[in-house]
């Protein structure tokens, strides 16, 4: 069993075929960060994604003499291959070094995980989107090293989105483990950035300060076009699963599937009840155990094209027409409680319901996404 998961894994690690563009990525800056960690005890919060080329950064640094002591992984595990949600497990890398779930029993690192730590290296591919969970990750990660004086040192990574914020601002009221903090669904910052921010703005508890330092991209560009060299998650296997990512997410608070269960999750969407020309057919796959509408023909639309960087907008078309689409009976149930937490307030799912157009719901985040810029420009690296 676990050598079929192995080979999945590569396989769809192999299938990637996106690549970086040219400057060199935070972790791939080893000759800045290597000597940091010479005689120290070495913590990494990693994941699949988290590679020099093809090499993982826990073998780069055990071929360097560097003591990697511990190691976390975020949803999806170190492995990459857990599905949304599921519950990941301890385990070890190469029989001898810890693997410690931050998404099992355990959100935040432990004061016994980090007792010996001299040093953490943060080094988690984003998406750039606030509910994508390695964001809260990142947030109980720094408050664990603020609490128990441990150094982090974030090796920094851009996203699809560094360059354009978009939606309403999360309310308080509605944080949770898909959105701790006040910011737009596309907040336009890098990690690292995004880390400084979290500091800078006392989102710590009690306002604590993490000792954090940047290993910054180099020759990094807002302007310029960014590829995925791995999938960051199972069920976002391609560039344009990517970029729809923002506005098909919310789709995951309603009846409505986003093709998880087929070869093209996060590039369709559709329902049983829907009366579209295009189907698709979920069945259990390496990216989900158990897909909405398993094993049911679900009507819907195809999304599958060339999307390149410049499609750079929270799109509502899909909800707004999928919600006027349904049936009455399937109105009255189309969100569920996760949506709320998603789109970060409970006005959206009311406008959708009161029909208002697109423009005018766009109107409704304007103050918010404007006083949001001016929080962002305070941490922003790069041009």
């Amino acid at each position: 069993m676990k050598s079929t998961k192995s080979i999945l894994i590569l396989l769809i690690i192999n299938s990637f075929h996106y690549l970086s563009f040219s400057q060199n990525l935070g972790i791939e800056n080893i000759s800045t960060y290597r000597t940091l960690l010479d005689n120290k005890n070495v913590g990494l919060v990693v994941n699949h994604a988290s590679r020099i080329d093809n090499t993982h950064l826990v073998d780069t640094l055990l071929a360097l003499g560097i003591n990697v002591s511990i190691i976390f992984s975020p949803e999806h595990g170190f492995s990459g291959s857990f599905n949304a949600g599921e519950y990941v497990k301890d385990t070890y890398y190469r029989d001898s070094i810890p693997i410690i779930s931050l998404y099992g029993e355990l959100k935040k690192p432990s004061v016994d995980h980090l007792k010996n730590i001299d040093i953490l290296l943060f080094d988690i591919q984003d998406v750039g989107v606030r509910f994508y969970t390695y964001l809260s990750t990142l947030h109980y990660v720094m408050e664990a090293c603020a609490e128990q004086g441990v150094n982090l040192l974030l090796l920094d990574r851009p996203n699809p989105y560094t360059d354009y914020v978009d939606g309403p601002v999360l309310e308080s009221e509605y944080s949770s483990f898909v959105g701790l903090h006040p910011v737009p669904i596309i907040y336009g910052m890098t990690i690292g950035e995004y880390a400084l921010m979290i500091n800078g703005e006392g989102w710590l508890k009690n306002k604590q300060k993490c000792n954090l330092s940047i290993i910054k991209i180099k020759s990094y560009s807002r302007s310029k076009t960014m590829y995925f060299k791995f999938p960051p998650s199972p069920n976002l296997p391609t560039m344009n699963s990517i970029l729809l990512y923002p506005s098909l997410c919310l789709f995951e608070g309603t009846v409505i599937s986003v093709g998880r269960g087929t070869d093209f999750p996060f590039e369709v969407y559709g329902a049983p009840f829907l009366n579209y020309p295009f189907s698709f057919y979920p069945n259990p796959n390496f990216g989900s155990k158990k897909p909405k509408y398993n094993q049911e023909v679900c009507y819907g639309v195809d999304l599958r094209r060339n999307i390149d960087n410049d499609y750079k907008k929270l799109n509502l078309d899909f909800l707004i027409h999928a919600y006027n689409a349904s049936p009455l009976d399937y109105k009255k149930i189309f969100f569920n409680n996760f949506f709320n937490k998603l789109a970060g307030n409970n006005k959206l799912q009311l406008q959708i319901i009161n029909n208002l157009s697109e423009d005018s719901i766009r109107e409704s985040w304007v103050n918010g996404i404007e006083s949001f810029l001016l929080v962002r420009k305070k941490y922003l690296l790069y041009d």
